[in-house]
C-alpha cells in the first residue's frame, strides 16, 4: 500500500465552533485507507472493571459511548482480570479482528491467560483482561528488562507496583504480537491512564512499537501524599525536593515510573489546568493537552422533572430527619436544608476542616440574627464502623410506629366524621375521639421523650477518639443541641437503597439536597460538584479544584448559576472559611422561589460537562499523538490547539439568586416583591439563550459512515 502524509487540520479557534466533524470524519478516511486501533490501558488500582467508585472509572465509563461512536470497532480497552467483576459486567466473546485475535492467542500459547468481550455499560466497548497471576512466574525476568529500560528497580515486597510491572509487560508484549500482524506499519494509538499503566508505555517505547502513546495523570502520585500531610503545596510547589519527599515516603520507585512514563509518552494530559500546574512542578513535563472530565449527561437527564424529583427525594431525606430528631423536633421542616459533602474520607484534601469550621461560624450567624431557617448537614464519608448505632435506629423505629398510630386514629377519625356528614350533623370534635384515641396518642408521645442529644454519627466509630471529623465536632460544640441552627450527621458508609436507616442511593439522596459543599484542598478535578450540576443541584467548590476552575473560565457569574467558588489559592484559611461561611450564610437567605431559579440555572449547565462537548479534547490528543509518533504519515495544523477558555456563559440578566454574597446584574428580590418584578424572569427565554452557547461536536449515538452499529446499543 502506498504511504500517503495526511495533513490533520485542527483550526481550533472558537470552542463554540470547533470543526469536529469534519475531524471524525477524516479519522474515518484514515481507519479506512489503514486501520487505527485505539486501545485504553489501565490496571488493577482504581481502574477499569475493578474498583464501582473513583474519579477514574467514572471518566471510563462515562466516555465510552462516544469513543465508540467515534471508533467503532477499532476501540477497545485493555485492563486486569477480576473474575467476580467479569461474571457480571463483560459479556465474553470473540475478538472481531483477526489480527487482535492472533495476537491473543500467542499470548495464551505462552501460558498467559487473555479474556475478551463487551463491557456491559452503554456504548458496549470491547474489553481485553489480562490475568495477571497467570504470568506472575515471569516477573524476575520482567524486572530485569525494565530495569534496562530504565533503570528503574522495584522492591519485592510492593505488591501493586509489581502488579503493575506484569501488567504493562503483558500489554507491552501484546502490542508487539498485534503490530507483527500487519503487513505495513498499523496506525496504534494506545492511552494510558495513571502510573499503574505505565510500565506498559515505557516498555512499548523501549521496544521501538509503532504505537502512538497518550500518558493522562489524574493526580500526581507525590501531591496527593504531600496534601494528605497537610503541607502548604500550592505555595511551595517550585520549593520541594522532589527526589527526597519520594524517598522519605518509600514511593520513590513508583514515582520514577509515573515520571518515566510521562517523558515516554509522545502526549502527556492532565484533567485539569491546576493539575498541569502541579504536574508541571512534580513530574518536569508540561502538559500537552488539558482534557476535563465530562459525564453521561444523558443518565442525569431528567428533563423538566428534576424539580418534582427534588421535591420527592427532599421528602424522603425529611423522614429520615424526622427519626433522626424525634424528641428534638422543634424546627420547621419547611424551612430546613439539607447540606452535604461526599467523597473518600481525606479530612484535609476533601476540606472537611474548612466545612466544619465554616459551620461553626453559620451556626453563630443565624443564631445572632434569630433566623427561622435550620441547616441538617451530612458528611457521606466511608470509615470503619462496627454497628449502627442504636439510638438511630431507634429513631427511625419509633418514626415508623408514630406513623402506624397516626394512620390508625386517622382511619377512625374519618370514618366517624364521614358518616356524621352523611346525617346531615356538624359532628363534636371532643366526642369524635374516644378514650382509647386519646390513651394511643398520649402514649405515643410518651415514646418520642428522650434524655440524651440527637446523636451525630448514625454508626459505631472504630476508633471514635481519633476520629478527625468527630474530634473537630467535639471543639467546635455542634452537638444538635436544641438552639443550634446548623445540625450534623455523619454518616460514615456509602449511601444504598437498602439501608435501614436511609434507604437512598446517592443519586436520589444529591436530588433531595439543597446544597452540595466541597471546599477541597486537593482535588484534580472534583466528579461530585459536577454530578451536582447535572441534577440541577447548587454546589460549592474550589479554585484548587479543577472542576471549580472550569467553571471559573467558563461562567462569567458562576455563583448565580449555582456554582459557588470559595478561594483557597490566593487567601489565608482563615479568609478563605470566612468566604465559605458567607456562601453558606446567602444561600440560606434565599427565598424558595430562589432556589427554584437558581436550580433551573444550575441544571442547563450541564449541556457544558456533556462527554460531547469535551470528547474533543480527547480527539485533539488522538490527532496529535499520531503526527507525533508517525510524522511521515501524519501533520497537524498546530494553528490553534483547543484550550480550556474561549467560551464563557454570560452573566444572567434576570433575578439574582442570592441576597448577599454573589456579584448580581440586578437588585436583589426578597419574597414581598411584587408580581411586576417576577415578569423578568422568563425561564424559556434564559434557558435557550444559555443553550445556544453549547455546539455539540457530533450527535451522541451517530455511527459514522462505514461503521458497524455496535451491539447492545440504542438510539437517543
Amino acid at each position: 500500500m502506498k504511504t500517503c502524509r495526511w495533513r490533520i487540520y485542527c483550526s481550533l479557534k472558537s470552542l463554540g465552533k470547533l470543526p469536529i466533524k469534519a475531524i471524525s470524519q477524516f479519522a474515518m478516511l484514515i481507519l479506512i485507507s489503514n486501520p487505527v486501533l485505539q486501545s485504553i490501558c489501565n490496571p488493577s488500582q482504581l481502574g477499569i472493571l475493578c474498583k464501582l467508585f473513583g474519579g477514574i472509572y467514572t471518566v471510563i465509563q462515562t466516555k465510552a459511548k462516544i469513543t465508540v461512536d467515534e471508533w467503532g470497532e477499532n476501540y477497545f480497552l485493555i485492563g486486569p482480570y477480576f473474575e467476580h467483576n467479569v461474571k457480571t459486567q463483560v459479556e465474553v466473546c470473540e475478538p472481531p479482528n483477526p489480527a487482535i485475535k492472533k495476537a491473543a492467542d500467542t499470548l495464551r500459547g505462552q501460558g498467559c491467560q487473555v479474556f475478551f468481550g463487551r463491557w456491559l455499560i452503554e456504548g458496549s466497548p470491547y474489553v481485553m483482561l489480562f490475568d495477571i497471576g497467570s504470568a506472575a512466574w515471569n516477573l524476575d525476568r520482567w524486572k530485569g528488562e525494565f530495569w534496562d529500560a530504565c533503570s528503574i528497580g522495584i522492591p519485592f515486597h510492593d505488591r501493586d507496583a509489581n502488579d503493575a510491572l506484569i501488567f504493562g509487560s503483558l500489554t507491552a508484549w501484546f502490542f508487539k504480537e498485534l503490530s507483527s500482524q500487519f503487513d505495513d506499519k498499523p496506525n496504534l494509538i494506545a492511552h494510558f491512564h495513571e502510573w499503574q499503566a505505565g510500565a506498559g508505555l515505557i516498555l512499548s517505547r523501549y521496544r521501538k512499537l509503532p504505537v502512538a502513546t497518550i500518558f493522562t495523570t489524574h493526580a500526581t502520585l507525590l501531591g496527593r501524599y504531600l496534601c494528605a500531610a497537610s503541607i502548604d503545596f500550592y505555595n511551595k510547589l517550585d520549593q520541594f525536593d522532589i527526589d527526597k519527599e519520594a524517598g522519605e515516603r518509600e514511593i520513590y520507585h513508583r514515582y520514577c515510573m509515573e515520571r518515566a512514563s510521562v517523558h515516554c509518552a509522545h502526549v502527556f494530559t492532565t484533567v485539569s489546568q491546576i493539575t498541569a500546574i502541579e504536574a508541571e512542578h512534580m513530574l518536569k513535563r508540561k502538559a500537552d493537552v488539558v482534557t476535563p472530565n465530562g459525564l453521561n449527561i444523558k443518565k442525569f437527564s431528567a428533563m423538566h422533572e428534576f424539580q418534582n424529583l427534588h421535591a420527592m427525594y427532599k421528602a424522603r431525606i425529611q423522614d429520615f430527619v424526622r427519626g433522626h430528631f424525634y424528641g428534638h423536633l422543634d424546627f420547621n421542616l419547611e424551612r430546613t436544608l439539607f447540606f452535604f459533602i461526599a467523597g473518600r474520607y481525606e479530612y484535609s484534601n476533601k476540606g472537611a476542616d474548612m466545612f466544619l469550621e465554616a459551620l461553626s461560624r453559620l451556626n453563630f450567624l443565624l443564631r445572632v440574627h434569630r433566623s427561622d431557617i435550620t441547616v441538617v448537614v451530612f458528611f457521606i464519608m466511608p470509615a470503619k464502623t462496627n454497628n449502627f448505632n442504636v439510638e438511630t435506629l431507634k429513631g427511625q423505629a419509633i418514626r415508623k410506629q408514630l406513623w402506624d398510630t397516626a394512620q390508625s386514629v386517622k382511619e377512625k377519625f374519618g370514618k366517624k366524621l364521614y358518616n356524621a356528614l352523611l346525617k346531615g350533623e356538624i359532628p363534636d370534635l371532643n366526642k369524635i375521639l374516644d378514650r382509647d384515641d386519646l390513651t394511643i396518642m398520649k402514649r405515643a408521645i410518651f415514646s418520642t421523650q428522650r434524655q440524651s442529644l440527637p446523636p451525630v454519627t448514625t454508626h459505631n466509630m472504630m476508633d471514635d477518639s481519633n476520629d478527625p471529623i468527630l474530634n473537630t465536632i467535639r471543639r467546635i460544640g455542634l452537638f444538635n443541641n436544641r438552639t443550634d441552627r446548623v445540625k450534623v450527621i455523619l454518616h460514615p458508609e456509602f449511601l444504598s437503597s437498602t439501608s435501614p436507616l436511609l434507604p437512598m442511593d446517592y443519586e436520589d439522596f444529591v436530588r433531595g439536597c439543597h446544597l452540595g459543599v466541597f471546599p477541597s484542598y486537593y482535588e484534580p478535578w472534583g466528579y461530585t460538584p459536577a454530578e451536582c450540576t447535572v441534577m440541577g443541584i447548587p454546589s460549592v467548590t474550589t479554585n484548587l479544584s479543577g472542576f471549580g476552575c472550569f467553571m471559573q473560565e467558563h461562567v462569567a457569574d458562576p455563583t448565580a448559576y449555582g456554582i459557588y467558588i470559595v478561594d483557597r489559592r490566593f487567601r489565608s484559611p482563615d479568609e478563605s472559611c470566612n468566604q465559605l461561611t458567607q456562601f453558606l450564610y446567602g444561600f440560606c437567605q434565599q427565598s424558595r422561589r430562589q432556589r427554584i431559579i437558581q436550580r433551573n440555572r444550575t441544571e442547563r449547565l450541564s449541556d457544558l460537562l456533556d462527554w460531547r462537548y469535551l470528547g474533543r479534547y480527547y480527539m485533539h490528543a488522538r490527532h496529535l499523538a499520531l503526527s507525533r509518533a508517525f510524522p511521515d504519515k501524519f501533520e497537524m495544523e498546530p494553528s490553534a490547539p483547543p484550550k480550556t477558555e474561549g467560551f464563557r456563559y454570560p452573566r444572567p440578566s434576570s433575578v439574582p439568586p442570592s441576597p448577599s454574597v454573589s456579584q448580581p446584574s440586578s437588585p436583589h428580590q426578597s419574597e414581598g416583591e411584587d408580581e411586576d418584578e417576577d415578569e423578568r424572569y422568563d425561564e424559556d427565554e434564559e434557558a435557550e439563550r444559555d443553550r445556544q452557547n453549547i455546539k455539540s461536536p457530533f450527535p451522541l449515538g451517530a455511527v459514522q459512515p462505514g461503521k458497524k452499529k455496535q451491539h447492545g446499543e440504542y438510539r437517543n
